[in-house]
């Protein structure tokens, strides 16, 4: 063995581009570049601009859930490959790829919570996993989250990041759509709410079917939410698209959602309609107010 050899072995080795932590964060909006402490207890919120950015589907749970108040249901539910479905790679390869990511085993993180102290369901989509696409698996969480929240008398919440169906299912992943909006119509029958909530991107074959069924629905500003891509659009109608088409603020002028909220601010939006919605919560807390009103 040579000294430059002997040598080499005490030097540290260098992590590549993608495994060196970065701690600055650059605004893909105003390109501002921001210390990552700077926009962290805004809850990745840009200072300058306010530009949303994207958040992880944890993230996303410990900002609405109450502090050590989500439990997971269905985490061992995993996709298999019915179709033998081949493109650039198997799904199967896909599937792995993911989970080896996201350490997940699908799109979708169901579970139960309270939230400013009212019980809910509640289910979030991981755009991390494949796009946050709606599977076979994703649909069963959903259903089932659906099913608890009528068995517990609690209300719904959904967080939807996702690029549609899962092109890999094909027709079970689209199967999933009528699915899913059955269910939910149970929970209206039950006089339990649906707050169903649109963060950046919501596209596909989630728009069209329960993320638009929501008792109320929410955005965050600036989320893109549609169907079919814009250059999709553009070249189907052969005509251009109006100056923010498929954002939340174009969407809420044209009455297609009910409100653009804040991200710091989500929290109690959703507690409040969690209330408004569920008479069992209105309830309580109208004769709570009525006693308050005896003993003064």
């Amino acid at each position: 063995m040579g000294f430059s050899e002997f040598f080499g072995n005490f030097r540290k080795k260098q992590s590549s581009p993608k495994e060196a932590p970065s701690h600055w964060v650059k605004c893909s909006k105003c390109q501002s570049l921001m210390y990552f402490k700077e926009i962290e207890h805004l809850f990745n919120v840009c200072p300058k601009c306010g530009f949303h950015m994207r958040i992880t589907a944890l993230e996303r749970i410990n900002l609405l859930a109450d502090q050590d108040s989500f439990v997971e249901f269905d985490s061992s539910l995993a996709p298999i490959d019915p179709l033998k479905f081949v493109d650039k790679k198997s799904y199967k390869k896909r599937i792995s790829e993911a989970i080896k990511n996201t350490g997940r085993t699908s799109a979708v993180i169901s579970g139960g919570c309270s939230i400013n102290g009212i019980n809910t369901q509640l289910v979030v989509f991981d755009f991390k996993f494949m796009g946050g696409s709606l599977g076979s698996v994703e649909g069963e969480k959903i259903v089932r989250a659906i099913s608890r929240a009528i068995k517990n008398e609690e209300g719904l919440v959904i967080v939807s990041a996702s690029g549609g169906a899962r092109m890999q299912e094909s027709t079970f992943a689209l199967l999933q759509m009528s699915k899913t909006s059955a269910a939910l119509t149970k929970l209206s029958d039950a006089g339990l709410p649906f707050i169903s909530v649109l963060t950046d991107p919501t596209m596909g074959g989630v728009s069209a079917s329960f993320a638009w069924l929501g008792d109320i629905i929410i955005t965050e500003p600036g989320s893109l939410i549609g169907f079919a891509g814009q250059r999709v659009i553009k070249q189907t109608i052969g005509a251009d698209l109006p100056q923010g088409f498929q954002r939340a603020e174009f969407l809420l002028e044209h009455g297609l959602i009910d409100m653009i909220i804040q991200r710091n601010k989500m929290k109690d939006c959703i507690s409040d309609m969690l209330i408004f919605f569920n008479k069992n919560c209105a309830k309580v807390d109208f004769q709570d107010d009525q006693e308050l009103e005896m003993q003064a």
